[in-house]
Formats: structure tokens, C-alpha cells, sequence
């Protein structure tokens, strides 16, 4: 098979398209013919060495990086249900990498089947992003009289973000830099969608909403555009963090505001998710949203052996929604 491996930490270019052994699944895997795979900006801070993985360790090398797939089943290990084979299919690895790949083995126990009206790309986004996102917004409580200010709105979890809070009926206003991500932000449904280049968005955006605070910022991005963002917010308004990527490759740590900010992710999120498999619950949220039209999932496909390149795009800030690549 065809797969995207790494022999050194480093930049995107250590990334090569190179022929391999097909891998094998074991008792209790299937093999998967992988259709689209996620990519994550985490995957750029563990191609660069960022320590990873249930030990805190960085990646052994060579690895083929990508912790999200979808496909269909071609391959079952041994103790595997025959009814998986042949199933078009959408798992998230875990610790376990080896996605950016025509084939890709995981345990039968992650597999979801991919509902009737989802294709492998929109599938893939949900099960990593829309999983985040599900997480996220149960945190906000949010309703006819919110505010909701989304930074990063034309990217993969932004874009969800967006469409759950107008679902919702909250106000929104989106955050992206440039025209073309923010043209992306009004098809994705919020009320106004603004270029945070401009140095004067603040003020645009407080005119729009004519004296009305901001009740929740959703900030996956830190820096100057979370801190002007936080100002939105009114007495009593939530700052919820979920990331940092404005001061780095997911920064050194997140933006925080006494008494207003509020870090979601990691075992906060996966306590209020609930259930023997908290992740698991999460997937299952995302999917059904997507299933039933509430979320539509924005993608960009890169071809599989432009890996390095997607990788670029997103760490310069060049793509909008969830980067996919597609064998």
C-alpha cells in the first residue's frame, strides 16, 4: 500500500509518500480500505516532536501519522464479527496512529457505521472535530437570548460551532481572517461574520449588536483576537477554551481570564459527556448530527500524498474547515 510516513521530527517536507507493507489486522481488529483520512493541527505538533500518547512520549519513529479514518471494512481479524465486512465505516485510532494510509487496522470495538447520508470525508470531520464540538457546546446552555461570539469560525470546529448555535437560535457572530473565510462564516449561518485583520472588528462588532454583550466565546485560538473577543462579554458571560492555536502550534498554554474563562477540553469535557465511554458517547452525538442534517461538517481535501502540504495550509492558516486527505 500507499502511506504518509515521518523519519524525522521536523517540518511538513519530513513527510513522504512512500510504498509499504500492508498492515494485518489482529484478534479483535478489522483492516480498514481508508476512503478519507482527518487531519488535526495536533498532528503538526507531533510531527514536530510535541510529546504524545498515553506514556508522554513522542511518537517512535518512523510512524505514519493520523488518528482519523473512514472506509470500508475489507479485512477481519480473528473474534470479529462477520457483519463488518464490507461495511462502509468511520473510527478514530486513539494513541495509535497510522490513518495517512490506504490501509489502516483498528479494534472492531472504535468502528462506527457511517450513516446512509454521510460520504467518508463529511464522516471523518465528525468523528475527531464533531466530537470536539459536541463536547464543547455542553458547556454553553445556549438559547434564544445568547450572544455567541465564535473566533476561527471557518475552521472545522469553528463551522460547528456556528451551525449548532443558530440551531440553537442565538445570535452569532464569526470570527475568520479574510474574505473568503468569512463569506464561509455567513453560508455556515451566523448573523455577521468578520474579518479580525481589520483592526476595528471590536467596534463593528459592538455596533452590530447595538449595546447587547456577548454572552459565550467559544475560543479555540487564544491571543489578541481571543483577549479583544473576551471584552464582548457581558457580567456573567462565559469565556470557554478549547484551545490556543493563536500563540503557536497549539501554544504553551490557554488565554484564561479570571473568573470568566473556563477550560473544556480533556477530562472536564469527557466528565460532563458521561456513560462507560464518554469519547464514545461524544461520536455518537456528532454522527447523529450529521445524519440528521442539524450539522454539516465543512471539508477541504488534499490528495493523500499532498500530506506536506495540507500540513502547510493548515499551520499557515490557508484551509477552512476539516482538512481531509483522500486516497
Amino acid at each position: 500500500m500507499h502511506a504518509v510516513r515521518l523519519h524525522a521530527f521536523g517540518p511538513a517536507e519530513n513527510l513522504t509518500y512512500e510504498q509499504v507493507e500492508d498492515p494485518s489486522p489482529g484478534p479483535g481488529q478489522v483492516r480498514i480500505a481508508v476512503r478519507a483520512a482527518g487531519v488535526h493541527l495536533l498532528d503538526t505538533a507531533l510531527r514536530q516532536g510535541m510529546r504524545g500518547g498515553p506514556a508522554g512520549e513522542p511518537s517512535p519513529l518512523p510512524t505514519i501519522p493520523g488518528r482519523e479514518v473512514a472506509g470500508v471494512v475489507e479485512s477481519l481479524g480473528e473474534g470479529v464479527a462477520r457483519l463488518w465486512l464490507g461495511k462502509r465505516v468511520v473510527a478514530h485510532l486513539g494513541f495509535v496512529p497510522g490513518g495517512y494510509a490506504e490501509l489502516a487496522v483498528t479494534e472492531a470495538e472504535r468502528l462506527h457505521e457511517i450513516p446512509e447520508r454521510l460520504d467518508f470525508a463529511a464522516a471523518v470531520a465528525m468523528i475527531g472535530t464533531g466530537r470536539t464540538a459536541m463536547g464543547i457546546v455542553q458547556f454553553a446552555e445556549l438559547g434564544p437570548d445568547s450572544v455567541v461570539v465564535v473566533p476561527a469560525a471557518a475552521g472545522g470546529i469553528g463551522t460547528l460551532l456556528v451551525q449548532y448555535a443558530r440551531n440553537a437560535g442565538a445570535t452569532v457572530v464569526g470570527l475568520a481572517g479574510g474574505p473568503e473565510k468569512t463569506a464561509r462564516v455567513r453560508e455556515a449561518g451566523a448573523d455577521m461574520a468578520v474579518d479580525y485583520t481589520d483592526r476595528a472588528w471590536p467596534a463593528k462588532v459592538r455596533a452590530h449588536l447595538g449595546g447587547r454583550p456577548a454572552t459565550v466565546v467559544f475560543d479555540g485560538v487564544g491571543g489578541d483576537v481571543a483577549r479583544e473577543a473576551v471584552a464582548l462579554l457581558g457580567p456573567g458571560g462565559r469565556h470557554l477554551v478549547f484551545g490556543w492555536s493563536g500563540e503557536g502550534v497549539l501554544g504553551g498554554g490557554p488565554y484564561l481570564v479570571d473568573g470568566v474563562s473556563e477550560q473544556v477540553l480533556g477530562p472536564v469535557m469527557l466528565g460532563r459527556a458521561g456513560g462507560p465511554d464518554p469519547l464514545r458517547t461524544l461520536e455518537l452525538r456528532a454522527l447523529a448530527e450529521a445524519a440528521h442534517g442539524r450539522l454539516v461538517p465543512a471539508v477541504q481535501r488534499f490528495p493523500l500524498a499532498e500530506a506536506a502540504t495540507a500540513h502547510r495550509a493548515l499551520e499557515n492558516r490557508g484551509t477552512t474547515g476539516k482538512v481531509v486527505l483522500e486516497p
